[in-house]
């Protein structure tokens, strides 16, 4: 897909999400959306061009660091629910609880009772979401084993993408078997009819980015809510005594 083509679809999509994002406002609606995937499969791309047009205090973006000492002593779910939404908010959490599903159990952060008690737990605790009436939305981005290593190999080459790269994502193109029997597991034993995986293939990026956020709108019954638009004021006459212009010790260089 051309860019140009691209961007005229993101932006009919951004219309609607900052319409989404009015609905949720007026009617205190609460809606979750777990963006999950194999590493390089462009969760936080398309996270950003969600999140691109609309307020960040109705859209919020959690991506949680590795827990902390104090954290590991909490229940495993509970720093996860500490994000959860309030009314009139829609959260995007790019990886959620099913940490524990994924790199936990692959690189052995958790015990085997650790991980059985998750996938045990986890299908009753989305149903008391769900029965709370918030909205849950699962995605799965997937990425084939050659584009993914062409991701690694492009990052490693770009300073810019330098900060995506890390020992624990690199390990997952060595893992990559170890990671699809855990990723399969996960989705057979979670795919639920109160909440299902939506499985998002990804290695056209920008064909992903607009099948996930119009599968995404096309999920919330919201509805254009009409809002009063205010008009543009005159502005108030020049008092005498004020002279244009602002002016401070410093001014930022024009160098372009």
């Amino acid at each position: 897909m051309k860019r140009k083509e691209f961007e005229s679809e993101l932006r009919k999509l951004q219309v609607e999400l900052v319409r989404l994002q009015t609905w949720a406002k007026a009617t205190g609606a609460r809606i979750i959306v777990v963006f999950e995937g194999r590493d390089t499969a462009g969760k936080g791309g398309v996270i950003s061009r969600i999140t691109q047009r609309v307020s960040p205090r109705v859209f919020r973006h959690v991506a949680l660091p590795a827990p902390t000492e104090r954290e590991k002593s909490q229940l495993y779910i509970q720093r996860y629910i500490a994000q959860f939404p309030a009314a009139g908010e829609i959260v995007l959490f790019d990886r959620s609880w099913y940490n524990r599903a994924g790199v936990e159990r692959v690189m052995g952060f958790c015990t085997e009772d650790e991980y059985e008690r998750f996938m045990r737990l986890v299908p009753p605790f989305e149903n008391e979401i769900v029965d709370n009436g918030i909205i849950l939305l699962k995605y799965f981005l997937d990425v084939s084993q050659d584009e993914q290593r062409r991701r690694f190999a492009d990052r490693i080459e770009d300073p810019i993408k330098h900060w995506k790269l890390s020992p624990m994502d690199t390990e997952s193109v060595r893992r990559w078997w170890d990671y699809t029997i855990a990723y399969q597991d996960m989705l057979r034993a979670t795919d639920t009819p109160a909440c299902p995986w939506h499985i998002v293939p990804s290695d056209d990026k920008r064909r992903a980015r607009l099948n996930l956020i119009a599968h995404m709108l096309s999920q919330i019954p919201y509805k254009k809510v009409k809002i009063e638009l205010p008009k543009v004021p005159k502005a108030e006459p020049k008092p005498k005594r004020v002279k244009e212009g602002l002016h401070a010790g410093h001014v930022v260089p024009a160098r372009y």
